[in-house]
């Protein structure tokens, strides 16, 4: 198992420290065990419940009083404590405190001679700076696709084996099923496997949305990064025909196996409330893929490297989560150029087109953008991305099924409403306004106890302002700049 081979090759490089972070402290211990035995090492383990315990061989130690973090530590640093690998689980609360610091550092620099070396199991452990240099990090490795598979066969025999009944699927849902686990610890995939297969007897479609939820509350990543649970499809989405053709040419090559290969993501640039949202949703949607929004405006941090790195740690748990569709919305509000942001956009900017540009994970990137002249000319490049569209004003033919998809969600036929005239009326009127202007006629007409027809919804329309004439200027010119730049998305 590489895991154990890894393990084995940090402690035979005889160094002090090894500080092994897992959420799987069982397995972790069980991989230390058998690394132990392959070495011929005495091994022992800690906790603050227990104090100090001989592991499954080794010569007994004498280990009386050591429930404390310093009674064991000056246990171990006593001669009288046996050579051999002393694991010492959950310190992390004690780390930071002087004395157990130079402890540590005592039973470090004392290894040469002593044969002892300290393995620090937690779920996280910052380590102090005085003792940095005399420490090693190790991580096991999460499950591959192999790894995967053999846990879901383990898991569908188990079922199998109590329920007399064969586990239900198909290979391109199993194959899906494993993409989303990918990113996840051997016991969490195990139990978000189990729960499938227990809910119904079988791995179908409908269990992945909610192993990906499931996924990213596990991940803890609910901070500038949200996982969105609503997404749509294309068939919600009015208009965006050559968007459409886009994606659906683009999406078998998603998953493909050939890096080269992959669509990596595109840039939305429209006016506000034209369906840029929309379409994120509808490509995830479509797709079968979680959706991620990193929310750009909340990125920024108000302490020096916090924006930064708060942006590395939204692509990390990105790839953790992929395959999966990473929504930036509104991107010019965290790389919009701003001369007294002490070089924070520019160092965003940076970690940001070198994250599009290595990452090998299947993470799709869609940024939405309603200003163009707040985006860094480095980001609108072509090859940034794959395509950059532009998602203009809907024309009269999008209109129509905008009054249709809208009226329909509210359980109103079309055909009982004459939409000819509505149609023309909303011309400059983005999807968003169309929509408002329905509501507001629906409850218009609940309120004088009429059945909605067009007058009402006329009404409405001859009540707005789109945004077509309140900010006239600054649409024609985002127009006139899309045009001979960027694809019509319809």
């Amino acid at each position: 198992m590489q895991d154990i081979e890894d393990l084995h090759r940090v402690i035979s490089h005889h160094l002090p420290i090894i500080v092994v972070e897992s959420y799987e402290e069982r397995r972790a211990l069980e991989l230390i065990t058998r690394v132990a035995i392959k070495r011929s090492d005495a091994m022992y383990q800690w906790t603050l419940s227990d104090g100090l315990k001989r592991g499954q061989f080794g010569e007994e130690a004498d280990s009386e009083g050591t429930k404390k973090p310093l009674e064991v530590l000056r246990y171990i640093k006593s001669s009288q404590s046996p050579a051999g690998m002393y694991v010492l689980c959950d310190m992390h609360p004690f780390i930071e405190e002087p004395i157990v610091v130079r402890m540590l550092k005592d039973i470090a620099l004392s290894r040469e001679e002593t044969g002892k070396t300290l393995i620090l199991l937690s779920y996280e452990m910052d380590i102090p700076p005085e003792i940095s240099r005399l420490c090693a990090r190790f991580k096991f490795k999460l499950p591959g696709e192999t790894q995967l598979m053999r846990l879901v066969q383990e898991e569908a025999k188990r079922w199998s084996s109590n329920s007399k009944v064969r586990v239900k699927s198909d290979p391109a849902t199993l194959k899906q099923m494993i993409q989303h686990l990918k990113g996840v610890t051997y016991s969490d995939a195990r139990r978000l496997i189990r729960g499938a297969i227990t809910d119904d007897g079988a791995i179908t479609e409908s269990d992945l949305p909610q192993i990906n939820k499931a996924k990213f509350e596990l991940m803890d990543m609910d901070s500038v990064l949200a996982y969105e649970y609503e997404t749509a499809h294309f068939s919600d989405v009015a208009g965006l025909s050559k968007l459409k053709e886009w994606l659906s040419i683009r999406k078998s090559s998603f998953l493909h196996e050939n890096e080269s290969m992959r669509p990596k993501g595109l840039l939305l640039l429209g006016v506000q409330g034209s369906g840029k949202s929309l379409a994120a949703k509808a490509i995830a949607g479509s797709w079968q893929l979680p959706l991620l929004r990193l929310d750009m405006g909340a990125l920024y941090n108000k302490f020096f490297g916090e924006t930064e790195k708060n942006l590395r740690e939204a692509l990390n748990l990105a790839q953790l989560m992929s395959p999966c569709v990473l929504w930036l919305d509104e991107i010019e509000k965290g790389l919009g150029t701003d001369q007294n942001d002490s070089g924070v956009s520019q160092r965003i900017l940076g970690t940001l087109l070198t994250w599009m540009a290595e990452r090998p994970e299947p993470v799709f990137m869609v940024a939405t953008a309603n200003d163009i002249q707040k985006l860094p000319a480095e980001m609108v490049r072509k090859g940034r991305f794959d395509e950059v569209f532009f998602v203009d004003l809907p024309k009269e033919e999008s209109r129509q099924a905008i009054f249709e998809i809208h009226l329909k969600k509210r359980n109103i036929d079309p055909e009982s409403v004459e939409l000819d005239t509505c149609i023309m009326q909303s011309e400059g009127f983005s999807g968003a306004e169309i929509e408002q202007a329905i509501v507001s006629a629906i409850h218009v007409a609940e309120a004088r106890e009429e059945q909605l027809d067009e007058m009402h919804i006329l009404e409405e329309l001859n009540r707005t302002q789109p945004l077509s004439v309140l900010m006239g200027e600054k649409i024609d010119a985002l127009q006139a700049w899309a045009e001979g730049r960027t694809v019509p998305a319809d």
